[in-house]
């Protein structure tokens, strides 16, 4: 027995159907088509054995009687055949056309649905949700939901087909359809039991295909951890432990299905043979005619597609309902940064941006009850435009949310962040993309060229990109490139250095020419005599632009990067300890020196071992 959370509710058929009218009320038009084109192919697959009747009646008996027959009895037994087999084909293709343009239609709008959503909702929302589990969503849980509605035209039609083949039963012989009829009793209870068995399995395996996304994604993610701690057996097993019980899982499911479709294919046939022996028992009475039973024994034939037609619908509900419950988590998810209709001041590169943070408080929120350990406490500090801020403190004291909040990745608890003198709440949607820009610690590269890389679809010319490079500097590993800006960089930039890939990132940031600039320790990869240049060229387009150029946030560790702010802010436990210059910070405040120092002497021993081993080779 699966665990609670993971049981079926008993009204998952319910739940199911309510699924496949979204799908209905979604598609209509394509939902109708496909429906009437499985109708037409129900109508002439009742109307086949009224054909093969007719025939046998009227053109093969007389035929044994007589020992011939006309050229025009033949003639119109062919044609009829042939009539009915046209029409019938018509209708098989136009149901499979109509029921998968249906489905992909619906698969690919959930796809974008979950997409926008997941660009909609913010980075707290994502900080308690896993990559794969995401991915997942996207995917497989997509795919799950519109799962039956492949066969769910030819489901309806055969209900269709079904009323007609009773009516036409009916209408031949009352005893022969008694007889028959039986078998829907059982077919109904044989669904019953089916269901119920198959639910939970479904509802384990579908869950277990998020749970071995969520496994392949970290592996991947964590690639380089993986090798260079020679994880490779750990995670291997990690992997084949979660692939068994999806394995399992799997054979249970087609465990059930094996045993369940062979008796309901197995009881129409049951249900033939009983007509054929009631039928010849009225056929000796004269009760009844030879056209008219294999008129019924042909269409008793045929209820076992559209028992099975309707077997495959029931089938995929439960794998149905568990996608569409975890997809519906993400598009009912709530937390959403709501955008006002405020504009900044100014354009882009003409201007600095003012910069004010009051009392902010942020606590980071839990995957469980929502609570979380707050790692901003009260922090309030203030720039002129064009000025430069260097953001200071140990390990954990909050730097890097900060900057997360300076961009308006998150919205503080309390507090506000203030552009222009705006709160950044208030804001337009875009208009802090267009004023601001962030390089963070992680650097991403895409798959894609340098020039690419860079622009990320901003439309500007390469004379502007080879500006940015520069500043960055970038522009001389990006020249000596095979293919200078249109070289690809790989997978996330593997064929570049950590450097290279920082300088990539930070170049993007500077070819949109912000007015607010915001480095979260966007230099570390590189030298310090780069980092160096990189900072002075910073300085120097600061100084030659009419309103003091950018203004810009830097968090930093190293003293030569630090001496370069105008003005320290030092962060402890998520408070802001200490504010002023570099120079006085040093003589006052206690903490702060040793935390510079510490990272002056680490540097100087790093940068001395270094020495030792170039004059030992």
């Amino acid at each position: 027995m699966p665990p609670a959370s993971r049981r079926v509710s008993p009204h998952v058929l319910r739940e199911g159907m309510g699924v496949l009218w979204v799908a209905v009320k979604a598609e209509p038009r394509v939902f109708t088509l496909s429906v009437l084109a499985s109708a037409l192919y129900a109508a002439m697959t009742v109307a086949s054995a009224q054909v093969l009747g007719w025939a046998t009646q009227e053109v093969v008996l007389p035929a044994f009687e007589s020992g011939d027959t006309t050229t025009g009895a033949l003639a119109a037994a062919a044609a009829a055949i042939t009539g009915v087999a046209l029409l019938k084909a018509i209708g098989v293709a136009g149901r499979r056309f109509y029921a998968g343009l249906m489905q992909y239609r619906l698969q690919a709008e959930y796809r974008r649905s979950v997409t926008r959503q997941y660009l909609r909702l913010p980075l707290a929302w994502h900080h308690r949700h896993p990559a794969g589990q995401l991915l997942s969503n996207a995917n497989a849980d997509v795919e799950a939901v519109w799962a039956p509605i492949a066969p769910l035209p030819m489901a309806v039609g055969v209900v269709f087909m079904l009323l007609i083949a009773a009516v036409s039963i009916l209408a031949t012989d009352l005893v022969v359809a008694g007889v028959g009829f039986l078998v829907f009793p059982a077919i109904a209870l044989i669904n019953v039991v089916y269901q119920r068995r198959l639910s939970p399995v479904a509802t384990r395996a579908q869950q277990l295909r998020a749970e071995v996304s969520e496994v392949a994604h970290e592996s991947f993610e964590g690639g380089l951890v993986v090798k260079t701690l020679g994880r490779e057996a750990a995670e291997t097993a990690r992997f084949t432990e979660g692939a068994e019980e999806l394995r399992d899982a799997n054979v249970a499911v087609g465990r059930i299905r094996g045993l369940f479709d062979p008796v309901l294919e197995a009881l129409p046939n049951l249900g033939v043979l009983a007509v054929l022996l009631i039928g010849s028992v009225r056929l000796e009475s004269g009760a009844m005619s030879p056209g008219d039973l294999v008129n019924v024994a042909y269409l008793f034939t045929l209820l076992s597609w559209p028992i099975r037609a309707l077997g495959w619908v029931l089938g995929e509900v439960p794998r149905s309902v568990v996608g569409w419950r975890r997809v519906r988590g993400v598009l009912d998810a709530s937390g959403s940064l709501p955008y006002g209709d405020g504009s900044l001041n100014g354009s882009g590169g003409g201007g600095a941006t003012g910069l004010e943070v009051r009392e902010v408080r942020f606590a980071y929120e839990s995957a469980g009850d929502g609570a979380g350990r707050p790692v901003l406490h009260d922090v309030s500090f203030a720039t002129a435009p064009g000025r430069t801020i260097a953001v200071v403190g140990p390990t954990g004291s909050g730097k890097s949310t900060l900057t997360s909040l300076l961009v308006r990745l998150v919205d503080p608890a309390d507090g506000s962040v203030l552009l222009d003198g705006t709160d950044l709440r208030e804001v337009r949607q875009g208009g802090i993309a267009e004023t601001a820009a962030l390089v963070p610690q992680q650097t991403f590269l895409f798959d894609d060229t340098v020039r690419g890389n860079v622009t990320l679809g901003l439309d500007v010319p390469d004379e502007r990109v080879w500006e940015a490079l520069r500043l960055a500097q970038a522009e001389g590993f990006v020249a000596a490139l095979s293919d200078g800006l249109d070289t690809k960089v790989g997978e996330r930039g593997a064929t570049l250095s950590g450097g290279q890939r920082q300088r990539l990132a930070l170049a993007r940031a500077l070819v949109r020419r912000p007015r607010l600039l915001v480095l979260d320790d966007a230099t570390s990869s590189v030298d310090p005599q780069v980092e160096a240049r990189i900072l002075q060229n910073l300085r120097e387009v600061r100084a030659g632009e009419e309103a003091g150029g950018a203004t810009v946030v830097v968090v930093a560790y190293r003293k030569a990067t630090i001496a370069l702010a105008d003005e320290v802010v030092y962060l402890e436990h998520g408070r802001v300890i200490a504010r002023g210059a570099h120079a006085g910070l040093l003589e006052r405040s206690e903490g702060y020196r040793n935390l510079v120092n510490a990272y002056e002497r680490a540097e100087a021993e790093q940068e001395a071992l270094e020495g030792g081993e170039e004059a030992l080779a």
